[in-house]
């Protein structure tokens, strides 16, 4: 398996895996006996990024999976001391008005009740799960110094900004002596890359570490074509995803074949190639699936392989040189 390795979250002096361990299948499609046991394993492989969301838990109910890791924690044995641990707040937990989005109300309120479900007294970085656009930065930041001040939060991050988002919040931050955004969780992999344009220009500019969620597109860059079978494939929203990049996922898993090397190791050790990248997240829902991707972090690409795969996958130069002159 790969020595993992550590970097610093963004501008901050935070040090992160880099993997982060994307916790959102736990409680619910993985029992807690078994989520315990691969979270045991990452920490012992040296995994200490930890990510989850209020809202995760699904059909077990919501504040579920973060309950999951309240439970592993209070096992004891420094799991927490070890852990750097991430959630994130936005989504709805209830059907009352003020129980969603980034009010001043809900983004103390909730990281109330997610300290209580989680067992612990901090959250090493508290994300916002999504732009809310009816909430002013000032109102946001004087949330955040708020638990910060309290020492319940430590660092904050957002997740699926826009470029002129980020730089909105973190120059709103900068006008209060706040630290802001140090990181910013987005949708990229090889065949989603419109982050490339704006969203990975601002964050190296602001010191924004990126972390990716679905590295491996929902498993079509785990190698879906021929005679593989698993439950992603078979859903039908993956067949047509399939067919619809039936050409590129071939050339993909050629080159694979001929380097000797797995889709899904390829795929993860791609975004782990991306300077503007701290740590992807990989979200498993076995023990086999977990130990996997530990295989990326032996892949090293050379600049041909990387031109390859942007044949295969064409990206975008940063705005507007892609699109002006």
């Amino acid at each position: 398996m790969g020595a993992v390795e550590y970097t610093h979250l963004g501008r901050s002096g935070l040090s992160v895996s880099r993997l982060c361990l994307g916790t959102m299948n736990l409680g619910w499609k993985t029992g807690e006996d078994d989520s315990h046991e691969i979270m045991d394993r990452a920490l012992a492989e040296g995994v200490n990024f930890f990510d989850t969301a209020n809202v995760y838990g699904f059909e077990a109910g919501k504040g579920r999976t973060e309950e999951v890791l309240g439970s592993w924690f209070a096992r004891g044995g420094e799991r927490r001391d070890k852990t750097v641990l991430a959630t994130k707040v936005y989504g709805s937990m209830t059907d009352w008005p003020n129980d969603t989005f980034l009010s001043a109300r809900n983004l103390v309120r909730a990281c109330e009740a997610s300290l209580r479900r989680l067992q612990t007294d901090w959250i090493d970085l508290y994300q916002f799960h999504h732009v809310d656009l009816r909430t002013p930065w000032e109102e946001v930041w004087q949330a955040c110094e708020t638990l910060v001040g309290q020492g319940k939060v430590l660092y904050v991050g957002s997740s699926n900004h826009a470029a002129w988002q980020i730089v909105a919040a973190n120059e709103a931050a900068a006008r209060r002596h706040f630290t802001g955004l140090v990181s910013e969780q987005s949708h990229y992999n090889l065949l989603t890359r419109h982050v490339e344009l704006e969203v990975l220009p601002a964050a190296q500019r602001y010191g924004v570490g990126i972390i990716p969620w679905s590295p491996l597109a929902q498993g079509l860059l785990a190698g879906v074509l021929g005679d593989q079978a698993g439950d992603r494939r078979r859903l039908e929203s993956n067949r047509e995803r399939i067919e619809a990049h039936r050409p590129a996922l071939q050339a993909y898993e050629d080159a694979c074949r001929e380097w000797g090397l797995a889709p899904a190791d390829v795929g993860l050790a791609w975004v782990l190639h991306q300077p503007a990248v701290t740590a992807p997240i990989v979200g498993p829902r076995t023990m086999e699936q977990f130990e996997g991707s530990l295989r990326a972090l032996d892949v090293r690409l050379d600049d041909a392989q990387l031109a390859r795969l942007d044949e295969v996958f064409p990206g975008y130069r940063p705005a507007p040189m892609e699109y002006a002159w």
